[in-house]
């Protein structure tokens, strides 16, 4: 958990880092730099985070048909890790053939 939101928080921190760096870059090189935007860097940050949620809800696996299997604590007092396995499949919706009777 704690890894997620450090790349989440580094996803809200980008565009930040991207706009130092080039007026850093831009004020070596005599280009005359304006306010910082900060209301447009967080927007930018923020619709950078809500794309990775929607990223990770497209291409995180689906585990719907799988039971969780949680951890359990062994003998010597470690703690096995939790784990999905293959399950009896879900029942599925009545089928039309089956509605008349």
């Amino acid at each position: 958990m704690p890894e997620i939101v450090f790349w989440r928080l580094l996803l809200v921190a980008a565009p930040f880092a991207v706009w130092f760096v080039w007026g850093f870059w831009a004020k070596r090189t005599g280009r005359p730099m304006g306010s910082t935007p900060w209301a447009w860097l967080a927007v930018i940050g923020l619709v950078l985070v809500g794309l990775s949620l929607v990223a990770t809800a497209i291409f995180h696996p689906d585990n719907r048909r799988e039971v969780y299997v949680p951890g359990q604590v062994r003998p010597d007092g470690t703690v096995s890790k939790g784990y999905f396995e293959k399950g009896p499949r879900a029942p599925g919706p009545p089928s039309p053939r089956n509605w008349a009777k």
